[in-house]
């Protein structure tokens, strides 16, 4: 099947091709044949009811120092000249990444989208999970102070982190006897009018945070991140270490729960974050981990995506 490749993303000089998760996908749809091109959301347009991007034809290659090759940059109508858009720019999720989402919608009847913008733009990493409250640990949202008091009277050991934010950037411990939760709040409170998540501190984190993927509602395999000696943060971009896992029944129960309802938001590359068997995140924006995934363990994610955009496709028809 020889196919157009729009992807979303940040700029592919300065990927890191040892652990990017796009940089993976486009690797394997190169393999495939399919023609690739890349562009970021300011290069997004709507007039007279279309939606075009200026894109650069582009190939990429494992040189760590040039990882795409470029061609001339031109016009493509989102509609009429992509088979495929990957919208797989970073967070953070703010009125840009929505209007992006918007923007996608318009020709998501035509092209298909992965993910689907209508789903990434109502699946919010940290709010999507709060369908699902018996599977998380304790948890709150909210900007009001009384509660967010009464939150850690009762559980004492708290983790605060925004809501919108993402690679672990802005999230802190804070134990019982940690007097900076004034201070915390004015910082989160004064930069936005935005609630924060409060959830009682899992000590299982010590042990790591697993990252399962997810592609079209199922799960294809995990990895286990953990954080360095005397952090809550595992992510990778701040120091977590990745490791060879297995799904235990708690994670293979939490993905049959959830799994349903993100196929049917069109989400189908996802990463939920689990630790201690309890669900703290749904990673649907520009999920990472693939490369981490086969490199630990044989599993190729990214080409078992390509093999579920290729069935989406034919089922669409001509």
């Amino acid at each position: 099947m020889t196919l157009q490749i729009a992807i979303q993303m940040d700029p592919l000089e300065r990927v890191n091709i040892d652990g990017d998760t796009t940089f993976a996908l486009a690797e394997v749809a190169q393999a495939h044949g399919y023609a690739l091109f890349v562009y970021g959301p300011h290069d997004l347009a709507w007039s007279g009811g279309r939606v075009t991007a200026r894109v650069r034809p582009a190939k990429v290659q494992r040189v760590r120092e040039t990882p795409g090759l470029f061609g001339e940059t031109r016009t493509l109508d989102l509609a009429k000249d992509a088979d495929v858009i990957l919208m797989r720019q970073d967070p953070p999720f703010d009125m840009g990444y929505i209007t992006a989402c918007h923007l996608l919608e318009a020709v998501s009847g035509e092209t298909l989208v992965a993910n689907d913008p209508t789903g990434v733009r109502s699946s919010p990493e940290k709010i999507f999970p709060l369908m699902f409250p018996d599977i998380m640990p304790p948890t709150l949202v909210t900007r009001d102070r009384a509660v967010i008091d009464a939150f850690r009277s009762e559980h004492r050991d708290i983790i605060v982190k925004p809501l919108y934010g993402h690679g672990g950037a802005g999230v802190f411990r804070l134990t019982w006897e940690d007097p900076n939760l004034d201070s915390l709040l004015e910082m989160f409170f004064s930069r936005s009018g935005e609630p924060v998540m409060v959830q009682a501190f899992l000590p299982a984190v010590s042990e790591g945070d697993k990252r399962i993927i997810l592609i079209d509602g199922e799960a294809v395999g995990a990895i286990n991140r953990k954080p360095k000696t005397g952090q809550v943060r595992s992510n990778l971009v701040v120091g977590g270490t990745a490791e060879a896992t297995e799904l235990s029944a708690a994670d293979r129960a939490i993905c049959e729960r959830i799994g349903p309802e993100l196929k049917r938001r069109g989400l189908i590359l996802t990463g939920i974050d689990v630790i201690g068997g309890r669900l703290t995140e749904v990673n649907v924006t520009s999920p990472t981990g693939l490369q981490a995934l086969k490199r630990l363990s044989g599993i190729d994610a990214a080409a078992k995506f390509w093999d579920v955009v290729e069935s989406k496709l034919a089922a669409r028809g001509p």
